[in-house]
């Protein structure tokens, strides 16, 4: 999972890089109203990147790992409705 969003997020920001510099590069020659929504879009690419690098996959247990306290793993069990209390 971790491999996937890496890549993903690389090539997100690659795409974002990419249209930066063939706006001012390229683009900016024809069309500079073109060029300036080039680099838009360029500039929302950055946060749908860090959320797509970030989020949560199925498999993953980041915050929510057993801390080793079965009194505390139990609690908080139950509070994410994983067992039934009791």
């Amino acid at each position: 999972m971790y491999a996937r969003r890496r890549r993903l997020y690389f090539a997100l920001m690659g795409t974002c890089l990419v249209l930066f510099v063939l706006a001012w590069a390229v683009v900016r020659l024809v069309s500079t109203e073109a060029a300036v929504g080039m680099c838009v879009v360029a500039m929302l690419i950055p946060p749908v990147a860090a959320i797509v690098a970030n989020r949560r996959g199925p498999d993953d247990r980041w915050w929510d790992a057993p801390s080793g306290d079965p009194r505390s793993d139990e609690w908080w069990d139950e509070l994410d409705g994983r067992k039934r209390p009791r």
